[in-house]
């Protein structure tokens, strides 16, 4: 009894530490996302036009990730991961005096490239590291971590970025990588992968292997739609936020991420509801919950509103873990290609809904957005008829 609760305390110490180092990991990505009223007004552009430079991070992200899938195989894990946080503090900290939109634009882009080689570095060293009973847990961990940097990132932005501005804010954030650069030497060590783990051999063989598996691919595409769906909701929200007659100051814009705060109990729950229902029914509960909060966005009222950023965020958190895991299962080797080309389609996606989303936002207005929203949920699950796995034997 007493070795089986020591046990369980390591594995929740364990999942605790993988949760911390994606949160500062990605903590970057959409924290600047709360950001986007004062960062339009300060570079005197128009909300689509600043949306897109904020997400220019996924375009970084979208070529890391390739870059992993090609040559993840060739990289160290842990001195990887290390380079990469402590490459990503640069650019962070220099978006402090980014004078130009296109300067800012460009600093999102390399954030995103260094962001990605060290998720998806951690990715495949998750899956190398864990037995398939185990690493569903871990990716869900990784995955809650994601989830935690979406509200406490947030939340330190708007209020670093109330009380001392711009360049301050994004200061504290490098501050952060380095923080997570800290916590990888510390605690990712060279121990022998698990028994039974999958060994990434990498290379553009073992990439095209993976896009010729329909499920796999099927799998991806669902990542594109996740993500499409998530930037279009999350990044012009917070003008109609802004605006009357909701009329939110920038804490109180802050706070409103505390919506966040469901997803960090929901998202570790992905891993056992694959256990119990199967990956497509999990799948299909996590995309149901999401659509289910779209009519709520639409409404003049701050509560409902809330309501339904509540179920977007745990809905899209839940289904990409589902399909994080799933990717992870269904890739039996060159798991770093398969995680790779998985983050490329992903982060594609967060692009491609930043800027179609944005254009029909300025053009039609948030409903039509909302729309817009709805179609990329609604693909996301149609795809997920797609997705089989062949049992473990």
């Amino acid at each position: 009894m007493a070795r089986h609760a020591s046990m369980q305390g390591a594995d929740l110490v364990r999942l605790t530490l993988i949760a911390v180092m994606a949160f500062l990991t990605v903590v970057d990505l959409f924290a600047a996302q709360a950001l986007l009223p004062t960062l339009a007004a300060h570079y005197g552009v128009s909300p689509a036009a600043m949306g897109l430079a904020v997400n220019a991070c996924t375009l970084g992200m979208a070529a890391g990730g390739l870059g992993v899938a090609l040559f993840g195989h060739l990289a160290p894990r842990r001195e990887g991961i290390l380079a990469s946080l402590l490459i990503l503090a640069v650019p962070t900290l220099l978006l402090a005096v980014a004078p130009s939109l296109a300067i800012f634009s460009a600093l999102r882009v390399a954030q995103g490239l260094a962001m990605s080689a060290a998720f998806g570095l951690t990715l495949s060293y998750l899956g190398e590291r864990y037995m398939a009973e185990s690493a569903a847990s871990a990716f869900a961990a990784y995955i809650t971590g994601n989830v935690a940097s979406n509200l406490i990132g947030r939340l330190i932005a708007t209020a670093v970025a109330d009380h001392s501005g711009l360049a301050v804010t994004f200061a504290a954030f490098a501050v952060l990588n380095l923080a997570g650069a800290g916590l990888v030497f510390a605690t990712i060590d060279r121990v022998p992968r698990a028994p039974g783990a999958a060994r990434s051999t990498g290379s553009l063989a073992g990439a095209r292997a993976h896009l010729a598996n329909p499920a796999l691919r099927a799998g991806f595409a669902i990542g594109f739609c996740i993500l499409f769906a998530f930037i279009g909701t999350f990044t012009y929200i917070n003008f109609e936020l802004v605006q009357p007659p909701l009329a939110l100051g920038m804490m109180q814009l802050g706070v409103v991420y505390f919506v966040f705060l469901p997803s960090i109990v929901s998202t570790p729950l992905a891993g056992r509801t694959v256990a119990v229902l199967g990956v497509r029914p999990a799948l299909w509960c996590g995309l149901a919950v999401a659509a289910a909060g779209l009519p709520l966005l639409l409404s003049l009222h701050l509560a409902s509103v809330l309501a339904g950023m509540v179920l977007l965020a745990a809905g899209t958190f839940f289904a990409q873990a589902v399909a994080t895991g799933f990717v992870s299962r269904a890739a039996t080797e060159n798991k770093s290609a398969a995680s790779g080309i998985y983050l490329a389609s992903y982060f594609l996606g967060g692009l491609a809904g930043s800027a179609i989303l944005g254009r029909l936002y300025e053009d039609f207005g948030w409903g039509a957005c909302v729309a817009g929203i709805g179609v990329s949920l609604a693909c996301a699950a149609v795809l997920t008829f797609r997705l089989r796995v062949r049992p473990a034997i």
